[in-house]
């Protein structure tokens, strides 16, 4: 398993970044944010995206897609934290990973290429407490007719308020289900959240939302084992992802501190210059050389099959926002009193790292999980 980067997956970075930093620096995340969009993403930036193929490099050829791996999904996740792009990327990767491990090939058909294309957005509704629980579905799928019948509320859902469609976890006659379902249909109600990461989010409520036997994922074959295994699986990409997103923000924050206490002086001296803060650095420098492995090796092994694989979304997700949250709190203080400002960039990482950490479990969840499936505590 390499835990280097290949001359593609270098090239990948390069053209990434370069296209980031010409269509989506920081300024432009400020812009969107101040101007108000309900939206809260840039539809160009994501279909700028999408055509040159990074919105789901992760998917294979047989599928449509470009077949570069998780690692190369991970790496574009890596830069779109750098420059804090708010894009729909994490809910498509879900929605790609749900459809690809559950769909039937109608459902594929009809819906994997405007999702690759941007043209479409899904939203997985799965979150119903105000903590990360996947394995809690009081929302209720039962028969009605030839279809079935939904009641419950979904918390947090990511994009729900801008999504064409949505996956629901629901809890079936014999174990989950994953079913399809319009937001647009009655008995849906999307009340769109606001966040401190200025993303898009919402809740969404199901009062007696009838839909047909052809909105459960993987229709007529379709089985809770299925759905539950899709389900694990697509949590556990969505994961890694966002520890690749987290890493990039704080391998950034930390960037720009480094190169703030360059040019910062005190007492007619750079601060840089302080052993403490040298100390401070040093200490960051290696906890992120530490995550940048943890990451990569958990991509890695999406990518191979390994068995491992999801005790390592775990490890990348905990080291990962534990990482972001140290490298975020000392970014502020180092800046001193202008680092809580809304005039520095620094506040705008520091927000989506929380965010982001908290999204699909936080340190301490992974941990918990982590403890139960390697060691059985």
């Amino acid at each position: 398993m390499p835990l280097v980067l290949t001359e593609d997956e270098q090239m990948l970075v390069e053209s990434l970044r370069s296209l980031l930093s010409r269509s989506a620096p920081v300024a432009a995340f400020r812009a969107l944010r101040d101007s108000g969009d309900p939206k809260r993403y840039s539809p160009a930036l994501w279909a700028e995206l999408a055509e040159a193929g990074f919105a789901a490099p992760q998917v294979p050829e047989a599928e449509g897609g470009i077949g570069m791996g998780y690692a190369a999904a991970g790496l574009a996740a890596e830069e779109m934290g750098r420059v804090l792009a708010a894009t729909p990327f994490l809910s498509t990767a879900l929605a790609i990973e749900l459809l690809i491990a559950a769909g039937d090939a109608g459902q594929k058909a009809a819906l994997l290429p405007g999702l690759l294309d941007g043209s479409r957005l899904f939203a997985l509704a799965i979150e119903e407490g105000g903590r990360h629980d996947p394995d809690t579905r009081a929302t209720r799928a039962t028969r009605d007719g030839a279809g079935w019948r939904i009641e419950g509320t979904k918390r947090f859902v990511l994009d729900g308020g801008v999504a064409d469609g949505l996956i629901v976890a629901t809890q079936g006659e014999d174990g989950p289900m994953l079913l399809l379902v319009d937001p647009g249909a009655p008995g849906v109600a999307v009340t769109p959240r606001a966040s401190i990461d200025s993303r898009n989010a919402a809740d969404i409520a199901f009062e007696g939302v009838s839909v047909g036997a052809d909105a459960v994922l993987g229709g007529a074959n379709g089985s809770a084992d299925d759905a539950a295994a899709a389900i694990a699986r697509a949590l556990d990409v969505g994961r890694v992802l966002l520890a690749a997103e987290l890493l990039g923000i704080a391998q950034e924050a930390f960037d720009r501190t480094v190169a703030y206490l360059k040019e910062r002086e005190q007492f007619g001296v750079k601060i840089g210059t302080f052993q403490a803060l040298q100390h401070r650095a040093a200490r960051q420098y290696v906890a992120l050389d530490l995550a940048r492995s943890v990451v990569l090796k958990a991509l890695r092994a999406l990518d191979e099959g390994d068995k491992a694989r999801s005790a390592l979304a775990s490890l990348a997700k905990a080291v990962t926002t534990r990482t972001a949250r140290e490298a975020m709190n000392e970014a502020v203080q180092m800046h001193g009193g202008v680092g809580v400002t809304d005039e520095f960039d620094i506040g705008l990482f520091f927000k989506r790292a929380r965010v982001a950490g908290e999204t699909l479990g936080d340190d301490y969840f992974h941990r918990e999980r982590l403890a139960k499936m390697v060691w059985g505590i």
